[in-house]
């Protein structure tokens, strides 16, 4: 199983929703203009339009320097920025202003889990998805997930991305982890079960045509093999993955 992963910035989804909430920051309420200041910093982070974002957090940074969701926001614009120890300046700032603030504790441990902080990443991981309201729960569970992969826990692993697929079917990501698993430990109707279910929700990456190339190898479909041989091939043609393939055809 591939144990490099890659976590992208987790935010808020709020593409969509910043025309609007533009035109709230000029209320008079205050509370509404810091909760509104936010949300426009963590959509234009979403955006990766940090000069908007930055404006937006300073704006609530005015309102209440002491806000969790403006510190969690700024530790993301820090992380997005290169800035690491003032990222995880103000994570911390914003866990420590609110210990049960799921969301910036998931985006610490993602902070932690790409600075190969594993254990730490999967303490934080662990924390948030024990909160049993939080809608990305299964997020949590999968970052629960890889880091236990970093740390040798295989069986750890796999229970949080079984759980990860249970309250979040179309988490694709968790699905490949689970069919390459599957596939290593030679349940190979799981395993394309597992590859399937990835199929369903995401694109073909280097990585699950390789996973799905041996799969249909071992079940003697030919022209699936070939199929996604020739999709590895031509789409992914500098991958790990490819190489692989190439060496798995010379010593066939």
């Amino acid at each position: 199983m591939q144990k490099a992963m890659f976590f992208a910035v987790l935010v808020l989804a709020l593409s969509g929703c910043i025309t609007t909430m533009e035109k709230d920051v000029s209320k008079p309420n205050p509370e509404k203009a810091l909760a509104t200041h936010v949300k426009l910093g963590l959509g234009y982070i979403g955006e990766k339009n940090l000069d908007s974002a930055r404006f937006h957090l300073n704006k609530a940074y005015e309102l209440d320097s002491d806000d969790p969701g403006m510190l969690n926001g700024r530790g993301l614009l820090y992380q997005l920025e290169g800035e690491p120890e003032l990222a995880e300046k103000h994570f911390k700032q914003a866990l420590r202003k609110n210990p049960s603030f799921t969301q910036a504790r998931l985006n610490y441990a993602t902070f932690l889990f790409n600075h190969d902080r594993f254990q730490e990443a999967y303490d934080h991981y662990q924390k948030a998805s024990e909160d049993l309201n939080y809608e990305r729960r299964a997020v949590c569970l999968y970052g629960v997930g890889v880091s236990a992969l970093k740390l040798d826990r295989e069986e750890r692993a796999v229970a949080a991305f079984e759980h990860a697929v249970l309250l979040q079917p179309s988490l694709a990501a968790a699905h490949l982890e689970l069919a390459e698993y599957h596939l290593k430990e030679k349940r190979y109707a799981e395993a394309k079960r597992s590859l399937n279910q990835f199929e369903r929700y995401a694109k073909a990456s280097s990585r699950s045509l390789w996973v799905g190339i041996q799969i249909e190898r071992i079940f003697g479909n030919k022209d699936k093999e070939a199929s996604q041989a020739l999709s590895l091939k031509n789409l992914f043609p500098y991958s790990k993955e490819y190489l692989e393939y190439k060496k798995s055809k010379e010593s066939r």
